[in-house]
């Protein structure tokens, strides 16, 4: 089946649309990207979705009907430009809310509207299901990168969050790891720019000492796994620390962000995997993986072989894995592992709207 994945992610860059081939040979799958684009934020979009959290409930319930509207449409035209058929829509939405501890994650993007703006089969709320089974809702690729991309010890993206699954002595794990492209956007909106392009600013910058002791002391990352972090978390323990260095160079701040960044993804790996740092190979995808500078960086922390797809796969690797969740749901077989998000048990996760009759 034709399956189109769209995935709208914390750093808010813009809206993934991926139009997956998936098939299922026995327990094997097959994914393929047919044609994929972004679609940047316009201000407006941007700064509705980021105060969202703080607006009053009819605001948020006609945000999320808007919202599902205009991924609706986005999904008309882009089956409309591309000339292929979608069978089904499996849309991740953008999170405004996530505190798995108190049992909430929240996506806006109603599914119902998007299947009923678009006449296509749709799956939505794929966190929630999870959450409510004790899990951490998040990250949520990790069937995805067991089935996928099992040739390699650790999948680590570097989207709005740093996140990754990876091979343990008692199975995949999965857990966010540190802040990322959503941190490094902030500050490069001082000098107007949307993000550090190839990390030119970064490469620029001397660490700040004192500023990455305090950011590397922060309790999150002495916190067992699976774990998983939101804008909360970040604006409530993270920020006020940046904040308190505003009167030094950006480039400074920057470049010590990326070796907060750098330093926590190699610990991570090495906390948790069960082979040697120099002995794994890392899959990386996500924005942050086009961040020259932190590129580097994660290389000389790590020792371990980083490999980095073609730029469709990069950009591409959360929305393709939705695809796959999707399918799965359509065929009720389990879509998120409990086991590497501390749920209770496993679940079949995501709402459905629409008729799947023809897609069983």
């Amino acid at each position: 089946m034709n399956v189109l994945g769209i995935m709208s992610g914390t750093s808010m860059d813009g809206i993934d649309l991926a139009l997956c081939s998936v098939d299922q040979a026995g327990e094997n799958w097959n994914v393929e990207i047919l044609k994929a684009i972004t679609l940047p934020y316009n201000e407006t979009w941007r700064v509705r979705l980021s105060q969202l959290k703080y607006q009053n409930p009819e605001v948020y319930a006609r945000t999320d009907v808007f919202y599902g509207r205009y991924l609706g449409e986005l999904a008309i035209a882009f089956q409309k430009e591309t000339g292929l058929p979608i069978d089904l829509i499996a849309s991740h939405g953008h999170t405004i809310f996530h505190q798995p501890q108190k049992w909430i994650t929240a996506q806006v993007g109603d599914g119902a509207t998007i299947y009923g703006t678009s006449g296509i089969p749709t799956i939505s709320n794929f966190r929630r299901a999870d959450v409510a089974a004790g899990g951490q809702g998040a990250p949520l690729v990790t069937l995805g990168d067991e089935l996928l991309f099992s040739e390699y010890d650790a999948c680590l993206n570097l989207g709005g969050f740093s996140n990754v699954s990876l091979k343990t002595d008692s199975g995949r794990l999965s857990f966010d790891i540190a802040p990322c492209n959503i941190i490094l956007n902030r500050l490069a909106r001082e000098r107007k720019m949307k993000y550090d392009e190839g990390g030119k600013i970064a490469e620029e910058g001397s660490i700040i000492y004192p500023l990455l002791e305090q950011l590397n002391s922060i309790s999150y990352y002495r916190k067992s796994a699976p774990k998983s972090l939101g804008r909360e978390w970040i604006n409530k323990e993270f920020w006020h620390l940046v904040r308190d260095y505003d009167d030094q160079p950006l480039e400074d701040r920057m470049k010590t962000l990326v070796m907060h960044i750098a330093t926590q993804i190699a610990v991570a790996l090495e906390t948790h995997s069960n082979k040697p740092l120099e002995e794994m190979n890392v899959l990386v995808t996500g924005g942050g993986a086009f961040n020259e500078t932190l590129m580097d960086y994660i290389k000389s922390e790590t020792d371990s072989k980083i490999v980095v797809p073609d730029a469709q796969m990069v950009q591409y690797k959360e929305a393709m894995v939705f695809a796959l969740l999707g399918a799965m749901r359509v065929k009720n077989l389990t879509n998120v592992s409990g086991t590497t998000t501390g749920a209770s048990r496993s679940v079949i996760g995501g709402s459905l709207d629409g008729d799947f009759s023809k897609l069983l």
